[in-house]
This record gives C-alpha cells, sequence and structure tokens, in this order.
C-alpha cells in the first residue's frame, strides 16, 4: 500500500469515528439546550404532580440529553397553556404542554371558540389513562347518584372545556342530576381545598389517580363519599367498590353514546403535546423518549410511592384515537354540545 494512501485513509477512518461527523442530529440540536414543559394547571394538583415526575425523567431519555424544567400556567380550563403551545411556543422541539384532556374535545363538543386546533397537534403520549368520579363530602345531603336526580349537590368547577365543568353540566342535563357548579378555580388543588374548608360540598371530573395521590385520608378516615363514576365501562377499583357509573343512568342509546364520547378523554387523561410544524425527526426521538422514561423502573418506582397509577399511551395511538375523534358522525357531538350549556338546578 502506498504511503500516501494508507495515511489519507487512516486520517478518514478516524475523522469517521469523531462524535462530530457521527452524532445524531437530533442529539446535537437538544445538547444544552432546556425544554419548557408548560403546564396548563396551578401547581400542586394532579397535572402538576405528572408533569413534574416526567421532567424528572424525560430528558435523560432525549439524545442530547436536555433539561426539561415545568413551568405552570393555568388559565381558562388549561386553554391558556394550549393555546400558547399552539401558536406561540417555538415549534422546534423545545417546548412540549402537559394539558387537560377537555381542551382535546372542545371543538367538537363547547361553545367557546378554542385559541387552538386540537386535530393539529402533534401528541407525542399520555402518562395515565383516568377514572373519573364524583365525590361528596359525608356530611352533604347527597350520598348516592340517585340522590342528585332530586336533590341538589354544590360542586366546585373551573370552566368549560375542564371535566369539573363539562361532566357534570352533561349529567344534569342528560341524566336529570342536581350539581349547582360553583365555577371558577384554577385547578384540582384549589377544588380538593374548598371541599376541605365546605365552601363547596363535592366535585366532579376528579380523577382516582387524584385523590390516592393527593387525599387518601379522605377515604380510610370516611370524610368523603364517591357517588359516581364518570364512566361507560367503569374502572376495576371502582368497580370492585360497587361504586355505580353514571352511563347506566342513560335515558337512551343517543345519551349514553354522547356520555361516551364525553368520557374518551379519560382515555388519555395525561396528554402531551407539541405545536405543529415541529421537525419529525424531533417528534420520532421525543415520542420514543415519553414512552421510556415511563417504563424507567426509578420512574414507576417513584410513582408507586406517589401513588401515582402509570399508563402510558404512544403518541402515534393518541394522535389516531384524536384523528378517530374528529371524525365522528357530527350528531354524537352535536348532542354533547347541546348539553354543555349549564342552567343551574331550581
Amino acid at each position: 500500500m502506498r504511503p500516501w494512501f494508507s495515511i489519507a485513509l487512516t486520517t478518514l477512518l478516524a475523522l469517521g469515528a469523531t462524535p462530530v461527523l457521527a452524532a445524531d442530529p437530533v442529539a446535537q440540536f437538544y445538547a444544552g439546550k432546556q425544554i419548557d414543559l408548560i403546564v396548563g394547571s396551578s401547581a400542586g394538583g394532579g397535572y402538576d404532580t405528572y408533569a413534574r415526575l416526567v421532567a424528572r425523567y424525560l430528558g435523560r431519555y432525549i439524545p442530547g440529553n436536555p433539561a426539561v424544567v415545568p413551568q405552570n400556567m393555568p388559565g381558562a380550563g388549561s386553554n391558556k397553556a394550549g393555546g400558547y403551545i399552539y401558536s406561540l411556543a417555538p415549534k422546534d422541539g423545545t417546548a412540549i404542554g402537559a394539558v387537560f384532556p377537555g381542551i382535546i374535545l372542545q371543538p367538537l363538543i363547547g361553545h367557546i371558540p378554542t385559541p387552538h386546533d386540537p386535530s393539529k397537534f402533534i401528541y407525542i403520549g399520555s402518562a395515565n389513562s383516568d377514572a373519573y368520579m364524583c365525590i361528596a363530602r359525608k356530611d352533604a345531603p347527597v350520598h348516592t347518584f340517585k340522590d342528585l336526580l332530586s336533590q341538589t349537590l354544590i360542586i366546585a368547577g373551573a370552566t368549560e372545556g375542564a371535566t369539573t365543568h363539562d361532566l357534570p353540566v352533561v349529567e344534569n342535563n342528560l341524566l336529570g342530576a342536581h350539581f349547582r357548579i360553583v365555577s371558577g378555580y384554577p385547578g384540582m388543588r384549589e377544588n380538593t381545598m374548598a371541599i376541605e374548608s365546605g365552601e363547596v360540598q363535592g366535585v366532579c371530573g376528579y380523577g382516582w389517580a387524584s385523590l390516592e395521590s393527593q387525599h387518601p385520608e379522605w377515604l380510610t378516615k370516611g370524610f368523603i363519599n364517591i357517588i359516581a363514576q364518570e364512566s361507560v365501562n367503569g374502572y376495576s377499583k371502582l368497580n370492585a367498590m360497587g361504586v355505580p357509573r353514571t352511563a347506566d343512568f342513560a335515558k337512551s342509546e343517543e345519551d349514553r353514546q354522547a356520555l361516551e364520547l364525553l368520557y374518551s378523554q379519560g382515555v388519555f387523561g395525561r396528554p402531551y403535546v407539541l405545536p405543529p410544524g415541529v421537525p419529525a425527526e424531533r417528534v420520532a426521538a421525543l415520542r420514543k423518549a415519553f414512552m421510556a422514561a415511563l417504563a424507567d423502573k426509578a420512574l414507576l418506582a417513584e410513582a408507586e410511592h406517589m401513588k401515582l397509577d402509570i399508563d402510558a399511551m404512544s403518541g402515534e395511538d393518541l394522535q389516531a384515537l384524536v384523528t378517530k375523534l374528529f371524525a365522528l358522525p357530527p350528531s354524537i357531538s352535536a348532542k354533547v354540545k347541546a348539553a354543555i350549556v349549564y342552567k343551574p338546578p331550581n
């Protein structure tokens, strides 16, 4: 071999092995950067708790290992955060939204215009499915869902688009329940504080995971009754406890289908979204990192200690589900939309 060719070949092989030429372009982009995780709720509630857990592990699995920093942006039932992610956040993969699932369905079933188009969000996954329920203080006049058909329960709620508003409103209109909603609470932390102080008697659209992690003593000390599951099929733990399902009180199959659409948001109880326009290779990396983080043994151990259910849904599956929901017959969404008009009970 000629000396000059040997030297050239050695040099080329050496260069090919250098990190600069071999580096993943996604890793090159994220190295030394920060990802803002915009949490569409106030600090201290269930959504915030999940988001902060995800933030502690997600960066480990993203090429380049960027820091993931949670930032709370409560308001308008998580629509403020959704609007920011959709329109104002960088579209380069350095901003992720942790939003309420209700804002995904709002354009289909709500009346308030949204500052985003959920069908155009890029979904990187959901941290868990959620089992929504209605709870009431033990000293409230309502002890069962049947009681609600003739008696009023005063509950805390947010604005339209939040489960604490939309679920009880539809149950009033389709099932004949008598929920009187005190709206405007920015997050579940404020809702539960209002229950403890006696400002209100209960709340609906409350996740079982949040109850287990935030207020397990409410059950062990007998502070509350779980009066109903806001679900079509129910959740195994609540089914075992004999908690009735609101859908069982539906008066027609059409009403039941409308409830099924409304409750579908529980399937993706903790969605994480990107704005449209993020480069495909970064989307793929973030989706892969999300699922890897939620399978991390340390994260799962921490979640178990915090009594947080982890039931990860991939970004691809969530994207497909949202696409399916937006393709449903308009008559079903119209039924829900008509039922999301709040009229205080007499």
